[in-house]
């Protein structure tokens, strides 16, 4: 059921971190007013919509990049949650939180209610499969005065406001949710949403973002899986942006990408692979770290890495500085834990794992080494991996695939390793969450498929703290705890490279990867 979802997890890209909040290229914070004018903006985009632009899966960062959607809260530069659609918050006892709404509309001229927000969050707690950020979660939402909206969580989640920045929590109006005979559901009330739950449970909800959302841009017109339309929304509660509209088009190949920008085809080209890099003008040229580790996954359960002493010697066996510098041609970052240099408040930390077990002499065990060719360097990473597990002593097959048909089997443990690209803040911009999803005995993403009750302990005790700084110290020592038992190895903290325009301006820098153009970006 994760399929979906993280097939786009594992590929998205975007742009960096500046002190203490995102901004334009050009220092235009990301929520200035524009102003009128401004032409259209040309935008190559790597991944196309995979689920007709549905907020709740692999479409949602794409709608969120674009500027199209947008939740109650988003993410600052410090990785904390900040005001979006709504202006403040409050935590009451147990599970609830009370957000007060700015004064908004959505793009079809409906104003922003406490009834239709608690209506968009009622639709995507019953999406199947779930939003990432809604795993192990249950929530639900009500309006509880003229303003306010009440979120509750079965148990107390310290990172609610986190998780309401996730894109797959976007907020639409009543008419983006429809029936398959194309009726709309009713509206919510204040009981708490029980026709739009059913409509939901009965499997017949399908929602349409195009002129429902809030964002500065909206969705007018899509052609299949190639190009899209978008258009300036002049009601935006955060001013009106600089370009006119955006003329989207969706370019898997990465050197297709590139040549569309140098033949001036486009304004932007993003993700541009590392092997074109050298081919574009410098000034054209933004490279950028964003929160994306690739690493080593290690299958801990069965197979030759369940012994602890195997991981250990391949561990030792991998050389991740010979990949930044060769494979990545020195854009990337040698790993050094699982929270990159991106991410200010884990900037600087080292982990020292200890008490790892001796590695075992390899021995010609046989292992399969598994990664994805959706993004273009890690086949060659697990190409480069391969050599120096051999040299370790592994007999080493490699597989290759595109992601969506890895998952599964990566998931059910049908690999010995997994070479995997991962954004840590992408679903929910919490760390724990990740650290959860991911690590833990009950995790939903675990591709190492660790259990270890010292990383549940670690991983619940960081989850008990609402502070932002004690959560991130506390989660940084439960990624010793991770490290600790081998099951992944860092090997690069990615930096993205993005082709844009000499005469474009105002792109937006955000390392989570979920937004690139606002209400500044213009040319």
């Amino acid at each position: 059921m994760h399929s979906v979802r993280r097939r786009w997890a594992a590929a998205l890209l975007l742009v960096p971190l500046l002190a203490g909040c995102f901004a334009a290229r050009d220092g235009s914070p990301y929520d200035a007013g524009a102003g009128a004018g401004g032409g259209r903006l040309r935008v190559a985009m790597a991944f196309p919509p995979a689920e007709r632009f549905s907020p709740y899966g692999a479409d949602a960062t794409l709608l969120s990049r674009l500027g199209v959607t947008e939740g109650l809260t988003r993410l600052d530069g410090n990785g904390g949650a900040v005001p979006a659609l709504a202006e403040s918050w409050t935590r009451e006892s147990g599970g609830g939180w009370v957000f007060t709404l700015r004064e908004a509309r959505f793009q079809d001229s409906t104003e922003v209610t406490p009834e239709a927000v608690a209506d968009a969050l009622t639709h995507a707690t019953h999406a199947d499969p779930a939003p990432a950020a809604l795993t192990g979660v249950t929530l639900t939402a009500e309006a509880v005065g003229e303003r306010r909206v009440r979120v509750t969580t079965a148990t107390a989640d310290s990172a609610l406001p986190l998780r309401l920045s996730s894109p797959s929590l976007a907020i639409l109006s009543p008419k983006a949710y429809r029936t398959k005979a194309g009726t709309r559901t009713a509206g919510t009330d204040k009981s708490g949403s029980a026709e739009a739950r059913s409509d939901a449970a009965d499997g017949k909800a399908a929602v349409d973002p195009a002129g429902t959302a809030t964002g500065p841009f909206t969705l007018a017109r899509t052609g299949g899986a190639t190009r899209a339309t978008l258009h300036r929304f002049d009601d935006y509660w955060g001013g009106l942006a600089h370009a006119s509209g955006l003329d989207v088009r969706f370019i898997a190949d990465g050197t297709a990408r590139t040549n569309a920008l140098r033949s001036s085809e486009v304004d932007m080209a993003e993700a541009v692979p590392v092997s074109q890099a050298a081919t574009l003008d410098q000034p054209t040229v933004r490279e950028v770290p964003t929160a994306r580790t690739t690493a080593l996954f290690l299958n801990t359960r069965s197979g030759p890495f369940a012994d602890p002493a195997v991981r250990a010697a391949a561990r030792e066996a991998v050389d991740a500085s010979a990949l930044a510098e060769d494979v990545y041609e020195g854009h990337a970052d040698t790993g050094r834990g699982l929270f990159g240099p991106a991410l200010t408040w884990a900037a600087g930390e080292r982990p020292r794992p200890s008490g790892r077990p001796a590695a075992k002499r390899a021995g010609n065990t046989a292992l399969t080494l598994a990664t994805y060719d959706n993004r273009p360097e890690l086949p060659e990473v697990a190409q480069v991996l391969q050599q120096q597990l051999r040299k370790a002593g592994f007999s080493v097959k490699l597989e290759v695939r595109e992601y969506s048909r890895l998952e599964g089997d990566a998931l059910a443990g049908k690999f010995d390793a997994v070479v995997a690209a991962r954004n840590t803040m992408l679903d929910t911009g919490d760390p724990v969450s990740y650290l959860a999803d991911d690590f833990t005995c009950d995790g939903g993403y675990n591709l190492a498929r660790v259990c270890d009750k010292a990383v549940d302990r670690a991983v619940a005790e960081a989850g008990s703290r609402a502070d932002d700084a004690a959560r991130h110290r506390a989660a940084l020592a439960a990624q010793t705890a991770v490290l600790r038992t081998d099951g992944v190895v860092p090997l690069v903290h990615q930096r993205i490279i993005h082709g844009v325009g000499t005469s474009v301006r105002g792109v937006i820098l955000d390392p989570y990867e979920r937004t690139l153009v606002g209400t500044g970006t213009r040319r």
